[in-house]
């Protein structure tokens, strides 16, 4: 029945949000016992703790603010004169009674600010006001490079964003420009951990890059940095950016960098401890958790690294629906990762984001082919946030397509120009969640009606 298949398709999807909310993810992994008190897989003797300190930031981090001042709990909070401050989108913020929550950029602008900048300021001037008897608890996910700006000394906010630009225009690769961005901020590359003078730092961290490298997530505030001041100006001289006097300062920035750091880049005054506490691999595995439950023979795969075209994975999500309506087997398949869009030219270009742009991609083909009866596709970002736009993500069925074709919606015309929102829009079927406070990369889930019986 159609009515099912879309009942089950978003059931199964938000099964997978749900198990990576991050308060419960923070909560689960901190515990008091007596005098010991556990984050991660730490303990700490709590007699032995002047002050808790935390900081932060990321999309995540009001949820995971509230689930850790829980699993401290009144008391505690008091003793320990629990303090903080996170950087979160603006439709984050709320009061919390220990920790503060600021907003480091607009709902849906995922780019540094001025504001974020005095945000990371504040911390890391916290950071280096504790002492040997303080412990840090710093909570990190995604979201937290643009929500944690802190140019090095000399250089600004806009020409950090400029040598960024001009690096890509250039050829730059993904290792290349990360080389140059963490070298020019003094949070990211282990920065937090440089400037923390607590005795112990230990970082709970969501994690929203696949295969969970720690260097990368929210570009690695409390881990060793494999790369130096020396390597980011080998990058521009490379690519040309020394020969450019509009980056001088961005030069002599990290000349001076160099001669500070270059020789212990991973000196830090405490001890340092980083827990990945929630990833894709949870969440799609609570998805089909769910799955089961309501009856379907299950599929899972989790992407380790970046994917490709959200086109070409949405295609390919449609020929596995076919082969699953026509063979025996799984009747549902759930996968997690985060594919990328080539955009159209600026004039063109409509409202969109990447699992809008991949259900849009699955639903071309499938008006070229069989249809999507007894066939519903859904994908959608964990965040609740799919490119500039309010919706998380899309799903399409066989209603959506009958509903489609009499009308004078083109999902050809859409495609092209990267305006998906507005053709799922009157067709209701974008997922609209508002903010889910986790990150996790995204969910996809392919559910479907067999045409032919399964063998006895």
């Amino acid at each position: 029945m159609p009515e099912q298949l879309a009942e089950d398709i978003q059931a199964i999807w938000q099964a997978g949000v749900d198990a990576v909310r991050s308060d419960q993810l923070v909560y689960d992994a901190v515990e008091v016992v007596g005098e010991t008190l556990y984050v991660g897989e730490s303990e700490f003797h709590l007699p032995a703790i002047e002050r808790i300190f935390v900081v932060g930031g990321g999309k995540a981090g009001a949820g995971m603010a509230i689930g850790l001042q829980k699993a401290l709990g009144e008391k505690l909070l008091d003793e320990k004169k629990v303090c903080g401050l996170l950087s979160v989108p603006g439709d984050c913020v709320q009061e919390l009674s220990h920790i503060k929550l600021k907003a480091g950029r607009p709902a849906g602008q995922n780019s540094p600010t001025l504001e974020g900048v005095e945000i990371t300021r504040q911390i890391l001037q916290m950071a280096e006001a504790m002492t040997a008897d303080d412990l840090c608890i710093c909570l990190i996910s995604g979201g937290g490079s643009a929500l944690l700006p802190a140019p090095i000394d000399g250089v600004s906010l806009g020409e950090k964003q400029e040598i960024t630009k001009f690096l890509s225009g250039a050829g730059a690769n993904i290792e290349q420009l990360n080389t140059v961005r963490k070298q020019l901020s003094r949070f990211k590359g282990h920065g937090l951990a440089r400037h923390c003078q607590a005795g112990n730092l230990v970082s709970l961290i969501i994690s929203d890059v696949l295969g969970d490298p720690l260097d990368v997530i929210a570009s690695g505030p409390t881990v060793p940095n494999s790369t130096t001041a020396d390597d980011a100006l080998a990058v521009l001289e490379e690519l040309g950016a020394d020969r450019e006097p509009k980056f001088a300062a961005i030069m002599k920035g990290l000349t001076a960098k160099a001669k500070r750091y270059s020789q212990d880049v991973a000196h830090t005054s405490c001890s340092v401890a980083n827990y990945v506490i929630g990833n894709n691999a949870v969440a799609v595995d609570a998805a089909g958790i769910e799955a089961e439950k309501r009856g379907y023979s299950h599929v899972m795969h989790c992407a380790t690294s970046m994917e490709g075209q959200a086109e070409e994975i949405g295609r390919h999500l449609l020929k596995m629906a076919y082969k699953m309506q026509n063979e025996a087997g799984p009747d549902c398949l759930i996968t997690g990762g985060e594919p990328v869009v080539k955009l159209a030219a600026e004039s063109e270009r409509g409202l969109g984001g990447r699992n809008q742009q991949l259900v849009l991609a699955a639903t071309v083909d499938a008006l070229a082919q069989k249809g999507l009866d007894g066939i519903a596709i859904l994908s959608g970002g964990t965040d609740g946030e799919d490119g500039p736009t309010d919706a998380a993500g899309a799903w399409m069925d066989g209603p959506a397509l009958r509903t489609m074709q009499t009308s004078s919606l083109d999902p050809a015309a859409y495609l092209t120009r990267n305006d998906a929102y507005h053709f799922f829009q009157p067709l209701a079927r974008l997922i609209q969640t508002g903010p889910t406070h986790t990150n996790v990369c995204d969910i996809r889930v392919v559910v479907v009606d067999r045409i032919q019986p399964q063998p006895k």
